[in-house]
């Protein structure tokens, strides 16, 4: 199983959508990938508007609550994945772990529309990872 790792500052909104598209889309395609998510410094609850966005496109967030990254999730990560550090680069995780950065805007207080264009761009790039991954996959597979 690959275990991917989506990293914020809060763990409210991209981090947290990534991390649910991650486990729909792996499971519709059925792939040994799965994926939590964490704040540096978590916030109280899931960004409503996030959770909205993701709703619209029938993916679920019931259940998933801020957390607070911890040692033993990026050991058990072979790949820790950053949202984007504009909000607070003091508390970006990139500091402290080897990471990729999608460099992503924060939905924190921005309308629905700007959140639905955040959501399909962690969309878009989930499913470019998830083709890497598969493809990886098959060519190990391969004799």
């Amino acid at each position: 199983m690959t275990q991917i790792l989506y990293v914020c500052v809060h763990n409210a909104g991209r981090s947290q959508m990534a991390e649910a598209l991650t486990n729909h889309l792996a499971a519709r395609r059925g792939l040994a990938v799965r994926a939590e998510s964490a704040g540096t410094v978590a916030g109280e609850r899931i960004n409503p508007a996030a959770a909205e966005a993701m709703a619209e496109i029938g993916v679920s967030m019931e259940g998933h609550a801020p957390k607070q990254i911890t040692q033993e999730m990026a050991a058990r990560a072979a790949r820790i994945i950053t949202m984007g550090c504009g909000v607070d680069a003091a508390a970006c995780p990139a500091r402290f772990l080897v990471t990729e950065d999608w460099g992503l805007d924060d939905p924190a207080g921005r309308p629905t529309t700007e959140v639905r264009a955040i959501r399909d761009e962690i969309a878009r790039r989930v499913a470019a990872m998830l083709d890497e991954l598969e493809h990886a996959t098959s060519q190990e597979s391969r004799p």
